[in-house]
């Protein structure tokens, strides 16, 4: 096995693993705050044995950042997963490339491009979709922080464009989700578990951030830029699919039909871009 299909087989299980955290967070009790908090605190500790002391070097103002911006990230994540349905949570974070290519020109010096302009209008087009049927209160505000985590999102990817070090990547997500297991845990005082809520957590932090995370740091260097690109496509598409199958919630064909916009118009442009290179 050469190491291009190694780093194919790396890239889809880090997408698959990734695509059970609609599920899990569904199926567990807790508040958002706890469960984000929980399962950062799990997934740094794996994350620290990875590493074996070379991320724990003094950070650069750029890691900072990142580890800020990763920590609102999986905060604002959680909380919109538990409000609106897993689809609409993940479909709208993953609007993340737009913020990147809107903010370029402030924060990397970088143009917006015409295909950047396109795939901005497609994305706000599906972007519709999903609050033509979200009428009420905590569906609307899913919503609404679910886009913001795609914000945090790309700025977390732009601050490891920013100080791109030797490093870098692993001390950003050691140290966000060190930030983030600080600012949930304190809200897991007098939290009762129900059911399987342990073993829950515990997957989140082990299997869906922690080894999702180990993998695709271990394929993304091995395959071409459009696989790259196209792979970890595959966690949007599966995570509305396992809340269907194993907890029961249908998301709406307008979400659908919003969503099939998002994925072609990032998708595309990821192709396009790759194709470039």
């Amino acid at each position: 096995m050469n190491d291009q299909t190694k780093g194919v087989i790396f890239l889809i299980a880090a997408a698959a693993f990734w695509s059970f955290g609609g599920l899990w967070i569904k199926l567990i009790s807790f508040d958002s705050l706890v469960i984000a908090g929980g399962r950062s605190a799990i997934a740094a500790v794996m994350i620290a044995l990875l590493a074996r002391g070379a991320s724990w070097k003094k950070p650069t103002p750029a890691v900072w950042f990142g580890a800020v911006a990763y920590a609102g990230t999986v905060l604002l994540f959680v909380t919109a997963t538990k409000l609106t349905t897993a689809a609409n949570a993940i479909l709208l974070q993953y609007t993340a490339p737009i913020h990147v290519a809107l903010l370029s020109p402030w924060l990397l010096n970088e143009r917006i491009t015409r295909i950047d302009w396109l795939t901005v209008a497609a994305v706000m087009a599906g972007m519709s979709f999903f609050f033509l049927d979200q009428l009420s209160a905590d569906g609307m505000a899913g919503n609404v922080l679910a886009i913001v985590s795609g914000l945090f999102f790309a700025l977390t990817v732009i601050a490891l464009r920013r100080g791109h070090t030797p490093g870098a990547a692993l001390q950003m997500v050691l140290f966000g989700n060190i930030l983030t297991a600080l600012i949930g845990l304190p809200f897991a005082v007098g939290a009762a578990p129900q059911g399987n809520d342990l073993l829950y957590l515990v997957l989140l932090g082990v299997v869906q951030l922690g080894l999702g995370y180990i993998l695709f740091v271990r394929g993304v260097g091995k395959v071409s830029a459009i696989e790259g690109a196209l792979i970890p496509m595959l966690e949007p598409l599966l995570n509305p699919v396992w809340v269907m199958l194993f907890y029961g919630e249908r998301p709406s064909f307008l979400s659908l039909l919003g969503g099939a916009f998002v994925i072609a118009a990032v998708t595309g442009r990821g192709i396009y871009l790759a194709k470039k290179t």
